[in-house]
């Protein structure tokens, strides 16, 4: 078979097949890879000068890149993508807006509450904008379908994915859920997770730097058939890339702070969507024994 009859159809087959051949790429490779699934519109619409300088590679990584998975060169891998960006209108220019922005900001001095206020909510408010194009709704009701399905869910995450992570614990426990919340309060986060079986989840939420506690919660969870929804910003994160499904979240960062509202917006719809599903099946059931 040549090459090109074996490079990926569509953009969705080239994802999961960097998925797939993740942990057995150079670093260098791991490296486009990562850029290739968390950055695809600029794949598709920057010249290979500008995806290199932003991925920090030489162009002729990439030109290997894409030839290891079997196409002719760069080109007609970002075809892939280009050829899936006319229903994505929403997403197109996002990360340029966002270098806009820091860039504008970091250039001015702060001066006073008022102005600070207004780029919070500019960088935020951009974050959030672009939530939908990282969670598709067969995401979410995957991650609902997950819930569902538990006897018991697990949560944890720590450093700044813990507010995330309790805001979680809580709300599922509000809805209903039968929820745990791994605290690590005394350095008891691992014995925490030990109890995990098959037929409870663990929602797990880290971002880069990713938090170790949290990297070997869920490793424990795999090794003992449980499966993992996990929150984070890449695709290929440690938490990510072994989960069962996973919602991605791509935060704004505001003068060095990095910011949680895309997140919180993410678990709020989480649980209100689980809470909806089992409150229709719930009456639906009703109806029946009334028949």
């Amino acid at each position: 078979m040549s090459e090109t009859q074996s490079a990926p159809a569509t953009a969705d087959e080239l994802r999961a097949a960097i998925l797939e051949r993740y942990d057995g790429l150079s670093k260098r490779l791991q490296q486009i890879g990562r850029y290739v699934l968390d950055e695809p519109n600029e794949l598709a619409l920057e010249t290979l000068a500008v995806i290199a300088e932003r991925s920090g590679v030489q162009p002729s990584a990439i030109v290997r890149f894409a030839k290891s998975f079997g196409f002719d060169g760069a080109s007609q891998m970002q075809r892939l993508f280009r050829d899936g960006l006319l229903s994505g209108h929403a997403a197109l220019g996002y990360s340029e807006r966002v270098r806009s922005f820091t860039r504008a900001v970091d250039g001015s001095a702060a001066s006073g509450g008022a102005k600070l206020l207004a780029e919070f909510v500019e960088g935020n408010a951009m974050a959030l904008q672009n939530l939908p194009q990282t969670v598709s709704d067969a995401d979410l009701t995957a991650a609902v379908r997950l819930l569902e399905a538990a006897e018991i869910v697990y949560v944890v995450g720590f450093r700044r994915a813990f507010p995330i992570s309790s805001y979680l614990a809580y709300s599922l426990q509000q809805a209903g859920k039968r929820t745990l919340f791994v605290d690590g309060v005394g350095g008891l986060a691992r014995r925490q997770v030990q109890s995990l079986t098959p037929r409870d989840l663990l929602i797990a939420v880290s971002y880069h730097p990713y938090a170790e506690e949290t990297v070997h919660a869920v490793e424990t969870a795999v090794a003992g058939g449980a499966p993992v929804l996990s929150i984070s910003d890449s695709l290929v994160s440690p938490i990510a890339k072994p989960a069962t499904v996973t919602l991605q979240v791509r935060e704004s960062e505001i003068r060095a702070f990095r910011s949680l509202s895309a997140s919180m917006c993410l678990a709020q719809a989480l649980v209100i969507a689980f809470a909806f599903e089992t409150s229709r099946k719930e009456e639906a059931r009703s109806k029946r024994r009334k028949r």
